[in-house]
């Protein structure tokens, strides 16, 4: 039983936020991410989009790709439409040994609208979540025969944020959808952390180890401000550098036997939190955490 550690560049490349990160360079994320420690990183939008191109500029930096964001529209798209929209990023991950395509809905998500309150989230009653998890089932059977595994990323802002929300969709998929369980997204939405954790162990195929500064979702919340507000205020940080157990949560992925990638995601102004700095206090943290845990680090 092993796990790799690996980043997303959103420290120092936010797609989202460009102008928060323009100081910063794709190059540089890598170069930096790499002289800490991490072996793996995310998919990142100022990556090369063609394959031979990705998997040359990886090489180049001698890092691994560990995953990468996927835009779903499964609301909205029939299965073929869906199966088409995301056909060349599938393919390139199978290329390139991506551990697994992060996909999350962004039909109708307000997490890239500056001016919509997050708690403006589109919601969904539990059957129409179920509905939702029969469509989605169906293109991760899809990719898993292709040999890409999906992992759902539960987020804020969109249909699924909600410890209920990933519950439901969890209870009415299949097995060919896995879950990218996220510490931040979840406690920002509410959620318990470790009863999640527990409840879907054997649905775990991607985690990422995201912390949170708990006064600053407060005010986000109160003061119904956007995702985007919540990113540049710092609401999200590396691990050890807020409120999240990360001992904990590494206990009990060790105790599930899990055997996959730990990926820091932490984005916030790096003004305030220079991404190198930060990136090693996680990674550090990382380490420690699993190694009190028994979780032995390839």
């Amino acid at each position: 039983m092993s796990v790799k550690i690996g980043i997303s560049p959103i420290a120092w490349q936010n797609d989202d936020l460009p102008q928060l990160t323009k100081e910063f360079t794709m190059e540089q994320a890598l170069l930096e991410a790499r002289e800490i420690g991490y072996t793996g990183v995310e998919r990142g939008q100022r990556m090369p989009h063609d394959t031979e191109g990705l998997k040359a500029y990886l090489e180049r930096a001698k890092i691994e790709l560990c995953g990468g964001w996927c835009s779903g529209n499964s609301l909205v798209n029939d299965f073929s439409e869906e199966c088409e929209a995301i056909s060349q990023q599938v393919d390139q991950f199978v290329e390139l040994s991506s551990p697994c395509i992060v996909y999350s809905e962004c039909s109708n998500t307000v997490q890239g609208e500056m001016q919509t309150p997050v708690n403006k989230r589109p919601t969904l009653t539990r059957d129409e979540i179920s509905s939702y998890a029969s469509k989605i089932s169906e293109v991760a059977k899809w990719c898993a025969d292709r040999g890409m595994p999906m992992a759902y990323h539960h987020h804020m802002g969109s249909i699924i944020e909600t410890e209920d929300d990933v519950n439901w969709l969890m209870d009415a998929s299949s097995s060919d959808l896995n879950l990218c369980f996220d510490t931040g997204h979840l406690l920002f939405g509410g959620g318990d952390v470790m009863a999640t954790l527990d409840r879907w162990g054997d649905r775990i195929h991607h985690v990422h180890y995201k912390d949170i500064r708990p006064s600053i979702v407060e005010d986000v919340r109160k003061n119904n401000k956007s995702f985007l507000d919540a990113v540049i205020a710092g609401a999200f940080t590396v691990p050890g550098d807020g409120c999240i157990d990360f001992q904990a949560v590494s206990n009990s992925l060790a105790a599930m036997s899990y055997s996959g990638w730990i990926v820091v995601e932490a984005e916030q102004d790096p003004a305030k939190a220079p991404p190198y700095d930060y990136s090693k206090m996680g990674f550090e943290h990382i380490i420690k955490v699993c190694k009190m845990a028994d979780l032995s680090i390839n």
